[in-house]
């Protein structure tokens, strides 16, 4: 069973597992790859960790406001050793559940055409393909796909 708790964007498991998703990415992407505005502390506020039965951190997803009906999924990762079997999934529901909470109707992402499980993912769960979004207009967009969902209370 897996355990969705909240954390801090600095907190060190959160950065451990941000920091191997983009070490993940970047093996992808090349390096200097990352769109957009990276996150800080100052402008994320949610940040879901999973942990597996153990307490192991198996997971992560953060939220970015976008304005006051709207957020950007940021930094959504699972742990390899983990991965198939849902987590993602679960990552994803929590953070829509969140955004809810806080009146967020809108969820944006910004991902990328190597990312094929990420894209699957999105769009299993409902989110569509849109334009960029935010500090995404005018950036380099070669590698970037954007998604968008409302979500319903």
């Amino acid at each position: 069973m897996v355990r969705l708790s909240p954390a801090a964007w600095d907190d060190p498991v959160v950065q451990q597992l941000t920091s191997a998703q983009q070490a993940e990415l970047r093996g992808r992407y090349g390096p200097d790859s990352e769109p957009g505005v990276k996150p800080s502390a100052a402008d994320v506020a949610v940040v879901l960790v999973a942990t597996d039965d153990d307490g192991a951190p198996v997971g992560c997803g953060a939220l970015r406001p976008l304005g006051a009906d709207s957020a950007e999924i940021k930094r959504m990762y699972v742990v390899p050793r983990a991965r198939g079997r849902g987590l993602s999934k679960t990552v994803l529901a929590g953070l829509e559940a969140e955004a809810l909470a806080r009146g967020w109707t809108t969820l944006r992402l910004e991902t990328g055409p190597a990312q094929p499980e990420a894209v699957a993912l999105y769009t299993g769960a409902g989110y569509r393909p849109t334009s960029a979004f935010g500090h995404y207009v005018g950036d380099r967009d070669d590698w970037s796909l954007y998604f968008e969902r409302q979500l319903r209370g």
